[in-house]
């Protein structure tokens, strides 16, 4: 049998989950991670080549006769990756450079959405510190100084570029402090919006341009404290379960908000060609758009892919060739839990080199899986943290209640020196 091989770009626990996805394909598949970390290194070989060294990348796979490159994050996506491996008739799947300004820039996002008649929130552009708190004294978003405000930086900024401000006041200090949350780069430009309120969920879709398939809803908690309290992280869990979005919510997000933009981004000349991701606010007047990202979340694919039958590589193809519609994708029934297992000090200054303790214990529980999203390994092969989330204990069950309980038996065996997380995943 022919080896297919297989190139996966990133290395958090995203990129762990999506490999251990193609390895249960089918096919024979040799997978190769750039660069990846300590836990792919057991499914995958690394390439010692970063994310965002994208001519690097398709040197190496042209050298190797790499048949698929699947992109985990948005940097190289925003980059232009897709469009510099399509030219070289190398086979990718992810969106173009100009579609991925849906993610890059967030007052690119909303003016989209303005174009279209999609829904959401109420907002405001600004091109400066000052001119953002100039509109907000001014009462651009309302006149009460007491509503809360959202205050996004415009660019990428790892999931740490917005601020949900109680009131004005909070708000203001958010528009002096985002530089230092997100970078100079991305926060050059803020983006106000009027806050929603409802029940968040996201929605994700694997896209060909003209049609889509969903995935089992999901829902992430962002922020660092149960009870969704301190400041917003990249994520410290998620759940999938049918019963985050009734039929009913889903064809109403279908008909207002994914054909819509399926339609408007083949109108603007970038087809939508990859995975795209809804974050949703579900208020009292129906559902609104929070976010688009352009790829798979993390640490939402963890609790996404573990419940996904279909071959991987199928799905990919089709993506690639416009057959989506033809495709059938099968998921598990049930739900999923994934809880994230963090440094002491994240999100600001995670301590690492943590020798972690417990892994095989927290593995031997059925029906689970842990990913790995900043793990090295020391001089004896241990596992050390290298970054802020650590792993992502991912577990399915038959329904919610189950999954969590399992996901949960498993994190308690893991430990190391000021390991946190959420005890509230999947409750709140």
């Amino acid at each position: 049998m022919v080896m297919y091989k297989i190139l996966v770009v990133g290395s958090g626990g995203r990129e762990h989950a999506i490999c251990k996805a193609f390895l249960k394909g089918e096919r024979s598949a040799k997978i190769y991670c750039a660069n990846g970390n300590a836990g792919i290194a057991r499914v995958a070989e690394l390439v010692e080549i970063k994310p965002d060294n994208i001519e690097a990348l398709a040197d190496f796979a042209e050298a190797n006769g790499i048949d698929l490159t699947f992109v985990g994050g948005e940097t190289p996506l925003a980059d232009g990756i897709v469009d510099n491996f399509e030219g070289r008739g190398l086979k990718i799947v992810g969106v173009s450079q100009a579609a991925a300004r849906l993610e890059s820039s967030k007052s690119f996002a909303k003016d989209f959405m303005t174009r279209h008649a999609i829904p959401t929130a109420a907002y405001r552009t600004a091109m400066s510190p000052s001119e953002a708190a100039a509109a907000l004294e001014a009462g651009e978003l309302g006149t009460d100084p007491t509503i809360p405000v959202v205050v996004k930086a415009d660019g990428l900024a790892a999931g740490k570029g917005v601020v949900v401000a109680a009131d004005r006041a909070e708000a203001l200090r958010a528009i002096g402090e985002l530089e230092n949350l997100a970078g100079s780069d991305a926060a050059e430009t803020i983006v106000l919006e009027e806050c929603l309120f409802g029940r968040e969920v996201s929605l994700i879709m694997f896209c060909d341009g003209e049609n889509y398939a969903l995935m089992p809803p999901t829902r992430d908690h962002k922020r660092i404290g149960e009870g969704d309290t301190g400041p917003n992280t990249g994520g410290m869990g998620t759940i999938t379960d049918s019963s985050l979005l009734t039929d009913e919510q889903t064809r109403e997000i279908v008909k207002t908000i994914i054909e819509p933009t399926i339609k408007g981004c083949r109108d603007e000349g970038f087809p939508f060609r990859g995975i795209m991701f809804l974050g949703l606010m579900m208020t009292a007047e129906g559902p609104r758009v929070l976010e688009y990202n352009v790829r798979f979340g993390d640490p939402e694919t963890q609790a996404i892919v573990v419940r996904l039958e279909s071959d991987l590589v199928d799905i990919c193809e089709a993506i690639i060739e416009g057959r989506l519609a033809e495709t059938d994708i099968r998921w598990s029934g049930g739900a999923s839990a994934c809880v994230v297992l963090a440094s002491e000090g994240y999100p600001s200054k995670p301590r690492t080199g943590d020798v972690i303790f417990g892994l095989d214990e927290a593995a031997g529980v059925e029906n689970v899986n842990i990913f790995h999203a900043g793990t090295a390994a020391n001089e004896k092969g241990e596992f050390t943290t290298s970054g802020g989330r650590v792993l992502g204990v991912t577990a399915t069950g038959r329904d919610l209640d189950a999954a969590i309980v399992t996901a949960y038996e498993a994190a308690e065996k893991i430990h190391w020196p000021g390991m946190q997380y959420r005890r509230d995943i999947g409750r709140t």
